[in-house]
C-alpha cells in the first residue's frame, strides 16, 4: 500500500504560499549561526540595543505554547475554544520567531558565546521550527483526516515541543542564574538521583595557593557567569588560572607585576555607569577589600603557587558578631550632620540592627579629624568607616574608639603613623582594617594583636612591611573561612 503525497501539500495558492515561506523561514533559522558566527567578540551597538528586549519578548511564545494544549484539550466540550487554540497557535509562531531574532541578536551583538549559549541557541531554534510544524499539521488534525500519520502529528509534536520549551527555558535560566539554581535547594535525597545534572564545580583543585583561596574565589562569584564555560564574553574565561591569563579578544587581562596596565583591574575600577565596567549586567562592585587582594596579588607576581603575600593577613573568623541598636529615630539627624560635613551615612540593610557606613569617598580633602568628631554621638550604630585619602590623622584614633560596633575600618593613604593605634583593640568586634599607604610600623601593628576578631590586616606599602612596595615572594598569610567583612 503506497502512500499518496498529494493529499498532503495543499492546493490553495495561498496555502502554497504558507508551505513555501515556511521552508525558508526553517532553512534561515538553520544558517543563522553559520552566517553570523558567534565569534565572542562585540558587534555593533543597535544589535545589543534590541537583542536586550530579548528576556522581555521571551516570555510570550512561553505562555501561549502552554496555552494551547489546554486550549485544545477543554476544545473537546467547547467548539470556540478549539477555534481559539488555532489563533493562540499561530500567535506562538509569531513570538517564537521574535524571541529567536532578538536572543540572537543579543548574543551576536553583545559577544556572548560558549556551551550555555549555544544550546540556549539551538533550543530556540529546534522549538520555532517545531511549533511550525504544529502550525502545519493542525489543519489535517482538525479536520479529522483518515490518515492515522496525519492525524496523530499534531499531538506529538504538540507534546515535543512542550518538552523542547521547558529545556530551552531551562537553559535561558541557567545563562542568568547559574547552572544550579533549579537544584541548589533539593533535598540531600534528590540530588543524588541519577539524572538530575547537577552542574560540576569549576572550582580549582584543593590547593593551598593564594590564588586558589582568595582569587578564585572573587571571580567565581562575581566574574564566572559571563567569562566560564557556560558562557564566554569577549572570548574570556575566568574560571580558572590558565583562563585567566590567557586573556580575552582584547589581549592579556592580567600582567604580572604591572596591576595599573592590567585590563582586569582597570575595568572593575571603572564607575558602575561606564560601559566598560565589570562586573557588568549591573552587578553591584566588588568590595574594596576585593579590589585590594587581586590588585596586590598582581602586583606580587600573580603566581599561581604562592601562599601568601607580602603585606596581607587573613585571619581565621571567630563567633558571629552581634547586632546594633535601632537608629530609626535618629536618621534626619544624622542624614543633616553627613549633609553639611558632604559625607554620606547609609544603611547596611533595611534591618536597622545591621548598622550603618560612614562613606567620605565624596568628602572634601580637608575632611579630618574635626569632621570625625562630630559622627561620635553616633558611633554605636555605625559599623564602617571609609576614612581612606581624607586628612585623618593620629588624632582620629581617640574617636574611632567610640565606635563599639565598628568592623570595617578604612584608613589607606592617610597620614596615620599608627601613635595610638593601640587604642581600637578597644573594638571587640573589628575584622577589617586596612592601613595600606600609610607610615605605620611594625611596633604599632604588634599592639593589635589582642584582636581576635581582626581577620583582614592591609599593610602594603606601609613601615610594616617595607618589601611590599614592589613584587615580592611570599610572606606569611593565613586562610580565611569566612565572608569578607565590608
Amino acid at each position: 500500500m503506497t502512500f499518496d503525497f498529494s493529499k498532503i501539500f495543499p492546493k490553495s495558492r495561498l496555502a502554497k504560499l504558507v508551505w513555501v515561506l515556511t521552508l525558508l523561514v526553517s532553512a534561515a533559522l538553520l544558517l543563522l549561526s553559520t552566517v553570523f558566527k558567534l565569534d565572542g567578540k562585540v558587534h555593533a551597538d543597535w544589535q545589543q540595543f534590541l537583542g536586550r528586549f530579548h528576556p522581555l519578548v521571551v516570555h510570550l511564545p512561553i505562555g501561549l505554547i502552554l496555552l494551547v494544549p489546554l486550549l485544545e484539550i477543554a476544545g473537546r466540550f467547547r467548539q470556540a475554544l478549539r477555534e481559539a487554540a488555532a489563533f493562540v497557535l499561530s500567535l506562538s509562531v509569531a513570538a517564537c520567531l521574535a524571541a529567536v531574532i532578538l536572543g540572537y541578536l543579543l548574543a551576536y551583538g553583545s559577544g556572548e558565546s560558549g556551551v550555555r549559549v549555544t544550546r540556549h541557541m539551538w533550543g530556540g531554534i529546534t522549538l520555532t521550527l517545531a511549533v511550525l510544524l504544529c502550525a502545519l499539521v493542525r489543519p489535517f488534525w482538525a479536520s479529522g483526516t483518515p490518515r492515522r500519520v496525519l492525524r496523530d502529528a499534531y499531538p506529538c509534536l504538540l507534546t515535543v515541543s512542550s518538552l523542547l520549551l521547558l529545556w530551552t527555558a531551562h537553559q535561558g535560566g541557567s545563562l542568568t542564574h547559574g547552572d544550579s539554581y533549579l537544584t541548589e535547594y533539593l533535598p540531600a535525597s534528590l540530588k543524588h538521583w541519577p539524572g538530575i545534572g547537577l552542574a560540576q564545580a569549576t572550582y580549582p583543585p584543593a590547593s593551598d595557593s593564594f590564588y586558589a583561596k582568595h582569587i578564585h574565589p572573587v571571580l567565581d562569584a562575581n566574574c564566572v557567569s559571563c567569562h566560564g564555560g557556560a558562557k564566554v564574553k569577549g572570548g574570556l574565561r575566568l574560571d580558572s588560572y590558565s583562563f585567566l591569563m590567557r586573556g580575552g579578544h582584547e589581549g592579556a587581562v592580567v600582567i604580572p607585576s604591572e596591576p595599573e596596565r592590567s585590563l582586569l583591574i582597570q575595568r572593575i575600577m571603572l564607575p558602575a555607569d561606564h560601559k566598560k565596567f565589570m562586573p557588568a549586567e549591573g552587578k553591584p562592585p566588588l568590595k574594596p577589600e576585593e579590589i585590594l587582594l587581586i590588585k596586590t596579588w598582581i602586583a606580587q607576581g600573580a603566581s599561581p603557587t604562592v601562599t601568601s603575600l607580602a603585606g596581607i593577613t587573613v585571619r581565621e573568623e571567630e563567633k558571629p558578631l552581634p547586632l546594633v541598636g535601632d537608629y530609626s529615630g535618629l536618621m534626619a539627624e544624622i542624614e543633616q550632620i553627613a549633609k553639611a560635613e558632604g559625607v554620606t551615612i547609609v544603611p547596611v540593610s533595611r534591618n536597622p540592627a545591621d548598622g550603618l557606613v560612614l562613606n567620605t569617598v565624596n568628602a572634601p580633602t580637608n575632611f579630618g579629624d574635626a569632621q570625625l568628631a562630630r559622627f561620635q554621638q553616633f558611633a554605636p550604630f555605625i559599623v564602617e568607616v571609609e576614612l581612606g585619602r581624607t586628612s585623618v590623622t593620629d588624632a582620629c584614633f581617640d574617636t574611632l574608639a567610640k565606635f563599639s560596633h565598628l568592623r570595617a575600618l578604612h584608613l589607606e593613604d592617610t597620614a596615620v603613623t599608627g601613635v595610638g593605634l593601640q587604642k581600637l583593640t578597644q573594638l571587640s568586634q573589628l575584622t577589617y582594617l586596612n592601613l595600606s599607604g600609610t607610615k605605620v610600623g611594625e611596633a604599632a601593628v604588634a599592639s593589635l594583636g589582642s584582636l581576635k576578631q581582626l581577620r583582614h590586616l592591609y599593610l602594603y606599602n606601609t613601615p610594616a612591611h617595607p618589601e611590599s612596595a614592589a613584587p615580592a615572594g611570599p610572606q606569611s598569610v593565613e586562610r580565611s573561612k569566612a565572608r569578607q567583612a565590608s
